[in-house]
Order: C-alpha cells, then structure tokens, then sequence
C-alpha cells in the first residue's frame, strides 16, 4: 500500500514547499530536555525566519527530537536553511557541552573530514505536506507528541510551553516566528 505521504531524503528538499519535518538527536539520546538547548533552537528558528529564509507553521520540541511543519523560502548563501539550522544548533550545543559538560560531549564524538561532533542523527525525515489535510493531521500529531505516555510533558497540548499548540488553540504565542499554515494552504 502506497503511503499518503511523500517522503525525500532531506538533501532533496524543495524551496518553496511545505515539509513535516523530523530531526532526531544522535544515538536517540536526552539531549534537548534543558532549556537552553530549547532556547536556542527557538532562537535559531526566528533568527532564519527573520531573515526570510523559513517559514514555520508548527513545531514540538522534544527531549530527544523535534517535529518542524515549515516552508524554505530561499538558500542562506549557498545552503537550504535546513542545513543552516542543523550547522548553527550543533555548533552552539558543542561549545556549550565542552565548556559545561565535557563527558557528555564524548557520546557525539565523531571523528571524519567534516567534522568531530555528530549531535544531529544523519538524514532527517522529510515528507512533503501538499494539501491541508495531510498538514492539519501533522500539526495534531505534532501538538499531541508531549502528550504521548512515554513523555508525558503535558495534560493538554497548549500547556506544553516547547510547542506551537498555543499559539493554534488560543492564537496567543511566545514565538513570533510562528505563521498560521492556513496562510500558505487557505
């Protein structure tokens, strides 16, 4: 049976399209549950938006992983602003874990041409969000992913601060990066 979703591998991923998308930490581990890390995600996410080069129509930080529902609007130089959000992340929790948790730091050791730290899993899931049904079941799942038994983060998805769920139920928001999907699919 043929999936509803299309899923690319994320170097393949379309400027101007819609993806759900999934970026996993190395080795599934716990990295994101301080706030910093968060923050800095948040962060780096209204930094690209500013800048025009994303969109971001819903999103859930978890302690592991994070869920995107985003348009990539133009190339941040040379790169797609995926890449540039993964570059500038991975940077700043590096320097943050040599600085304040050296040990830590030795799970993501990863010694190649490219680089000496791996904190983001190799390719990211991407499925191409072409019509509004498939974006409002991503953005539900998406709202509900705190909710889940094994994270248990919230009772009800607008409570769970790392997450675009409030800005959907009461239209109030935290991150002014935020943009309604509603204005890309009518």
């Amino acid at each position: 049976m043929e999936s509803i979703f299309k899923e690319r591998r994320i170097s393949q991923m379309d400027l101007q399209k819609v993806y759900f998308w999934t970026n996993t930490i190395k080795d599934w581990k716990h990295l994101l549950k301080p706030d910093k890390y968060k923050e800095l995600i948040i962060e780096t996410l209204e930094k690209l938006a500013q800048r025009g080069l994303i969109e971001v129509y819903a999103f859930v930080i978890m302690p592991n992983h994070l869920h995107i529902v985003w348009k990539l609007n133009k190339l941040n130089g040379k790169e797609k602003p995926h890449a540039s959000f993964n570059k500038e992340t991975a940077h700043y929790i590096v320097k943050d874990l040599k600085i304040n948790h050296p040990a830590v730091l030795d799970f993501f050791n990863e010694q190649t041409k490219e680089r000496s730290y791996r904190i983001w899993q190799r390719d990211p899931m991407a499925i191409e969000m072409d019509n509004t049904r498939k974006v409002e079941q991503k953005i539900e799942y998406i709202h509900n992913n705190p909710l889940n038994e094994r994270w248990n983060l919230a009772k009800r998805p607008e409570e769970y601060y790392w997450s675009s769920a409030a800005f959907y139920e009461s239209g109030n928001s935290s991150f002014s990066f935020l943009t309604h999907y509603r204005e890309y699919f009518g």
